[in-house]
């Protein structure tokens, strides 16, 4: 019998063997809790964080997850063009594309990341 936790864990090992994060393009990948959504810029290579954001540094906490999820996606695109990033890999992590995730990436594909 498997959980929902170990499907999302079997596909993210599937994902992972296809994608690595390069210093030209790392990965950018997404964490999904009940309550808070994280996102970090990795460079795989040499097991470095480029830049990251999470809900948890929002003041809106009370918005609803689709909008703190788009302010993260502005975030991290924001702190990876700073960090010297302009295109990424994107690691859903074994989520499916979409809600929170698809919103993520919407903008931070919307403010200026390339994937």
């Amino acid at each position: 019998m498997t959980t929902k936790e170990t499907r999302r864990l079997k596909i993210k090992k599937g994902i992972r063997g296809k994608i690595s994060g390069t210093p030209e393009r790392p990965r950018l990948t997404v964490f999904r809790s009940n309550k808070q959504i994280y996102a970090q810029v990795i460079d795989d290579t040499t097991g470095k964080t480029l830049a990251a954001a999470s809900s948890l540094k929002l003041e809106d906490k009370a918005a609803p997850m689709k909008e703190l999820a788009a302010k993260v996606g502005e975030m991290i695109a924001k702190n990876a063009q700073e960090a010297g990033v302009q295109a990424v890999v994107f690691d859903r992590n074994g989520y499916l594309y979409h809600g929170r995730i698809k919103e993520l990436a919407d903008a931070a594909r919307n403010s200026g990341l390339k994937f």
